[in-house]
């Protein structure tokens, strides 16, 4: 009976508006007096069911789809902002006025109101996630809307509400965990002189921790550089220094113990030293360095190395007797264990072409050096002038000659070797930073050449 109903004021819902009689007598013929019980009956139930019909044709026109929102587990007091996508699938455009967001660490972010829709259009509502405890949080979304649409543009207004879900969580820190090298060992050295060397420690784990104290057990060897306590951030290091300065000669051992709250709480170091009553010489790689032709304005680099060998020696300076060649790589002074290996480099920056020379030296604080020999030579760019001209108007012209000059008022020199039969010329045989001056003759079948063309200038980059 139902279905009858809807099917009948489906074909006569557009009769309402206009004639209320008939339409009225048309519904009692579908739905008999006996079966409501009253002669009232009819009339209410048409109210009723156009009342549905007038709600499908509102939702028809007006209508949003928005889908709940999951953000997963976020850290607690981190932050997670998700795009909610909002679509009218609807038949009149609407206009979004205002969002409610509930639930704790739940907000909207953007974009800002009010936004209108048209009809099938989308766009992205902003919404984030900052849990500030454990734990799964629920929240809701609500947005309301409206449009209008019929007779005088009427306005409707609407709202839905969705979902928003999110967990809450929290990463225990792993404990500190103190890193050092297992030994140090700081090379020969004189008696009476010292070294001293840096030992990195690191934090690997995931906590700060605190080296409490940094004790060293046997002679000749001593600790500093850091006050203690001493707190090291997770993933942090910091450097210890050790110094050896041995009062005999032979060699010398200690342990370095580092006491800490990590949770390797006891770290030891072996510590060895040599000392000998032999001064160190310096050694310098290689004896000599060829850099070959180097174009001005350009500079190359080649690399050598300093050792020490006998004893320690202090690299207290170094020089360079050609300003153009250029000791680098180096902070002095510098002292060099006994086998240590101390990397430099060596830069040529010509300034002037032809060749150069130089010494380099490396001082030792025993007054004495260790030196090597560096050359090369200084070139410059092979520069070419493009001239061209326009053809002599006189008839039966052979060619032309090109002449040129250093100076404004010459004299002039030809520099074709024979006559051109173009009206162009490329001039190789120029030098950098060099000024030229340039005219042209025109010479017909005869021989007879014409006097000198108008007068160009042209001043040659350097290098």
């Amino acid at each position: 009976m139902t279905g009858a109903v809807a099917s009948s004021i489906g074909r006569i819902g557009p009769k309402l508006r206009h004639s209320p009689a008939v339409l009225s007598e048309h519904v009692k013929r579908e739905l008999p007096m006996s079966y409501f019980g009253s002669s009232q009956r009819p009339a209410y139930w048409l109210f009723l069911l156009f009342s549905l019909f007038s709600a499908s044709a509102v939702s028809a026109q007006m209508a949003l789809s928005v889908s709940s929102v999951s953000f997963g587990s976020v850290q607690v007091g981190s932050s997670l902002i998700i795009p909610v996508a909002v679509t009218n699938t609807g038949k009149s455009s609407l206009t979004i006025s205002q969002v409610a967001v509930s639930g704790k660490g739940f907000a909207f972010v953007g974009p800002t109101l009010p936004i209108t829709l048209s009809p099938q259009q989308s766009a992205g509502l902003s919404v984030s996630f900052s849990p500030q405890t454990n734990g799964a949080i629920t929240g809701s979304l609500t947005l309301s809307y409206s449009s209008s649409w019929g007779g005088h543009n009427t306005a409707h207004s609407s709202s839905t509400t969705v979902t928003l879900s999110g967990t809450g969580y929290t990463v225990t820190p792993t404990p500190g965990y103190l890193n050092a090298p297992p030994s140090l060992n700081l090379g020969t050295i004189t008696v009476g002189s010292s070294q001293t060397q840096a030992l990195t420690l690191s934090n690997s784990g995931g906590s700060s921790l605190t080296i409490s104290s940094a004790s060293v057990s046997g002679s000749g060897f001593k600790v500093s550089g850091l006050a203690f306590p001493y707190t090291l951030p997770a993933g942090a290091s910091a450097s210890l220094s050790v110094t050896f300065a041995p009062t005999t000669s032979g060699t010398d051992t200690a342990t370095l113990a580092l006491t800490s709250n990590a949770s390797d709480p006891s770290v030891s170091v072996s510590l060895m030293g040599s000392a000998t009553t032999t001064s160190g010489t310096l050694t310098v790689t290689p004896g000599s360095m060829s850099f070959g032709s180097v174009t001005i304005g350009t500079t190359q680099t080649q690399s050598g190395s300093l050792t020490a060998s006998g004893a320690s020696v202090t690299l207290s300076s170094a020089s360079s007797s050609n300003s153009a060649f250029a000791i680098g790589n180096l902070t002095l002074p510098v002292t060099v264990a006994a086998g240590q290996v101390i990397p430099f480099t060596v830069s040529f920056a010509p300034k002037t072409s032809g060749s150069a020379s130089a010494t380099l030296s490396f001082f030792i604080s025993t007054s004495s050096s260790a030196s090597e020999t560096a050359s090369g030579s200084g070139s410059t760019i092979q520069h070419t002038v493009d001239l061209s001209w326009n053809a002599s108007t006189s008839t039966s012209i052979a060619g032309y000659n090109v002449y040129r000059s250093t100076s404004a008022v010459g004299p002039y020199s030809k520099i074709n070797s024979s006559l051109d039969p173009s009206m162009s010329y490329s001039d190789s045989t120029v030098q950098s930073g060099q000024a030229y001056y340039y005219a042209t003759t025109a010479v017909d079948s005869a021989g007879a050449e014409s006097s000198y063309s108008n007068q160009v200038q042209v001043v040659v980059p350097f290098p």
